[in-house]
């Protein structure tokens, strides 16, 4: 068991920024988020994607700030056709780091805080949690952006035929209840 929990927290520490011997100033980091990233997080929304991060560090003397951009593609499965699809992805990000000499929690949202004994910041958290809220809330091919990608008629045709019968059937019960004709009249 051990070995296992090993290998999901192997992905996320390449998420990890030391900072402690960077200088006061603008500092560049990158890295690639692939399908292992998203098999550390147990429940994940998202089980596939190829994603480039670019994280721009502004060290300061009481604080660091972080400008997130995620740019590349998720696979999803379709609601509509339950195929599986790519999803473009591009977000950008602005995440407040603050000292403290104990561990508070901060009210706001952007703000993180962080004992002044840490010598990195890991963001694969940050990460993770930005991909998850851009994945859209209806997952439909066709509403993806990417042109001439489309939903499989197949499928859908598939699961129409299954449903179809039973509205046949509630029509058929309306029609045959005079009750219904008498209602119709009223018109």
């Amino acid at each position: 068991m051990r070995a296992k929990i090993l290998l999901q927290l192997k992905p996320l520490k390449q998420c990890s920024i030391p900072f402690t011997g960077l200088k006061i100033g603008k500092h560049q980091f990158d890295f690639e988020i692939d399908n292992s990233f998203f098999d550390a997080f147990e429940y994940s929304l998202v089980k596939k994607g190829e994603l480039k991060v670019d994280v721009e560090l502004d060290k300061q003397e009481t604080m660091l700030i972080l400008m997130i951009h995620i740019a590349g593609t998720i696979k999803l499965d379709c609601d509509k056709c339950l195929a599986e699809f790519d999803s473009p992805m591009d977000v950008s990000e602005r995440q407040i780091v603050k000292f403290a000499e104990d561990d508070l929690e901060s009210d706001d949202l952007e703000i993180i805080m962080l004992n002044k004994k840490e010598s990195s910041i890991d963001i694969s958290e940050i990460l993770y949690e930005l991909i998850t809220v851009s994945v859209p809330y209806i997952k439909i091919c066709e509403q993806n952006g990417v042109e001439g990608q489309k939903c499989d008629q197949e499928m859908i045709d598939r699961l129409e035929s299954l449903s179809s019968p039973s509205q046949q059937q509630e029509e058929k019960t309306i029609s045959d209840d005079p009750r219904w004709e008498a209602l119709r009249k009223l018109k």
